[in-house]
């Protein structure tokens, strides 16, 4: 075999294996939302959200919901929101920064701790939240207890590295002529940041935060120890427990006393998959939303 017919014959074997990796994913990710629509789309309805509760009186939290994810369903979207609140600025604008301002040395030092910071396990941040309320009751606050403020600030540290990485990559991954473009046209360097290079790496700095909104909407390990309980209702405010999709699902899966109840958390994870996919094309249409404003 000559030496072009060996180059053939591993191109075509490494386009082969990659098309069968990126088939088997695809295949994959339909097997599992085919499962949990066959498992799932049976319990839809509104008897899945509310239970025996009248709808309005669950929504204006008239009347608590014993048999429903409603209240899981509204601490998820609380959670994932005021996670994404704290999160969200604080990455995008520490990636700009390793990106744009910070010298090479800082950008070293920095990254090996946003990548440090990246690998703690999950459980390892809910047990950080929980010692930090056990230190506040014994030093400041008597009272202290876990909550919904709590958990929100543990996820938000815990998706904060994926943010500012996958933004300092988004831009460090910009052509030098984009880089460039700015400064030949007398911008300083943040008007170029503003009206050049974010925009151009809009869809990169959105892959970022929609990977940390799924990934806000769906650990559980953290908020076991910083908040969730099983029936909780409706938080009343930031310093109250709170219930959400991920853990009724485990729960539910793991004490069920019935195929109704194994069928509702085959619904709830179903809730959970439009949840995410909900939040995911609100971003995007954030995102198309800020890059035609930024193009102006």
């Amino acid at each position: 075999m000559t030496a072009a017919q060996k180059h053939s014959l591993a191109d075509t074997a490494t386009t082969a294996f990659c098309w069968s990796a990126a088939a088997l994913t695809g295949v994959a990710v339909l097997a599992v939302m085919g499962f949990l629509i066959f498992r799932g789309a049976g319990t839809l309805g509104l008897e899945l959200f509310f239970g025996q509760t009248p709808w309005r009186d669950a929504l204006t939290g008239a009347r608590p919901v014993f048999d429903g994810l409603w209240s899981a369903l509204a601490g998820t979207l609380i959670l994932v929101v005021l996670s994404c609140l704290m999160a969200v600025p604080v990455g995008i604008a520490g990636g700009v920064y390793l990106s744009v301002y910070a010298s090479r040395r800082y950008q070293s030092m920095t990254g090996f701790a946003v990548d440090l910071m990246a690998g703690i396990p999950s459980i390892v941040m809910g047990l950080f939240g929980f010692s930090m309320i056990v230190v506040l009751r014994h030093a400041l606050f008597p009272h202290a207890k876990t909550c919904l403020l709590l958990a929100a600030v543990c996820i938000a540290l815990l998706i904060l590295p994926y943010l500012v990485r996958t933004t300092q990559n988004a831009l460090s991954g910009l052509p030098e002529h984009l880089r460039l473009l700015g400064p030949s046209l007398g911008f300083s360097t943040w008007q170029n940041t503003r009206h050049v290079l974010l925009p151009s790496a809009g869809r990169g700095i959105l892959s970022g935060v929609i990977l940390a909104m799924g990934r806000a909407a769906e650990d559980t390990a953290v908020i076991l120890l910083t908040g969730v309980v099983a029936q909780a209702f409706l938080p009343r405010s930031l310093w109250d427990k709170f219930e959400a999709l991920p853990f009724r699902i485990y729960y539910l899966a793991a004490e069920h006393r019935s195929v109704a109840e194994l069928d509702q958390a085959f619904g709830a994870a179903l809730v959970l998959l439009m949840l995410t996919g909900a939040l995911f094309c609100l971003a995007f249409l954030i995102q198309r939303t800020m890059e035609h404003r930024w193009k102006k």
